[in-house]
């Protein structure tokens, strides 16, 4: 771990779904450290556990044993009222599927992390418009997700992220449902969040893209962490990762 803050320190997490001879073991063990201001990919074939991963850090998930600390806090210690808090507070997650409510619109969405917090209305909705201004849509506050398009969406799922001006953002395949030059500008943003605001990136991708600016890939197979990379030590070539 280079010199700079460590904000999360994992070892010997494990993640079991379902029981008996329907158990299945995501995570096996997995160890990671991730620095302040760091940007990480974790990367892996479909199913080998790093959704479960990120959700595990994310405090979404409950993982069944090893330690996980995050920003100086055990979530083992945190019973789920404590999670919900503290996820509010200091985490941002991005999900693949957007998972805006349709029935708000792109201003409600990005304020309900915030109304959830207890912040008064007005300075959620306040808040939410400057997030969605910072990302490309303060002309769209009162569209609601089925009038925009997939990267519109994405970028409002971002803005939600980061309502709460927080100190890490999780994010699971951001760029996958999303076309090639709305995907680069989802990848710029990240960029800017780690180089103007100093926010912890981590991601799960298949984006090779997102790997030209990362710091480290982690390398995730069969629930376990296989290897780490320094980006400059990466062999990338044009739609694939080696």
């Amino acid at each position: 771990m280079a010199d700079r803050e460590r904000v999360v320190h994992a070892r010997g997490v494990t993640k079991t779904f379902g029981r008996g001879a329907a158990a299945v073991q995501a995570l096996r063990g997995a160890d990671l450290d991730v620095a302040a201001g760091e940007l990480l990919m974790l990367v892996g074939p479909s199913g080998c556990g790093k959704t479960t991963l990120i959700s595990v850090l994310a405090g979404i998930l409950d993982h069944d044993g090893g330690t996980v600390q995050v920003l100086g806090r055990d979530l083992c210690r945190l019973d789920a009222d404590a999670k919900t808090a503290f996820r509010g507070r200091e985490l941002g997650f991005v999900f693949q599927s957007f998972n805006l409510l349709p029935s708000l619109t792109a201003q409600e969405n990005v304020a309900v992390p915030l109304l959830i917090l207890g912040t008064a209305r007005t300075t959620a909705l306040a808040r939410a418009a400057a997030m969605l201004d910072r990302v490309g849509l303060g002309d769209r506050l009162t569209a609601r997700p089925a009038q925009l398009s997939g990267g519109q969406q994405q970028r409002v799922a971002i803005a939600r992220s980061l309502a709460n001006d927080p100190a890490i953002i999780l994010a699971d395949e951001p760029t996958a449902n999303l076309d090639s030059k709305t995907g680069l500008e989802i990848i710029k943003l990240m960029m800017e969040l780690k180089e103007k605001k100093g926010v912890t990136v981590i991601s799960a991708t298949h984006d090779h893209e997102m790997l030209a600016i990362c710091d480290r890939v982690l390398w995730v197979k069969d629930g376990q962490v296989d290897r780490v990379e320094l980006r400059s030590d990466l062999k990338i070539q044009k739609g694939s990762i080696e």
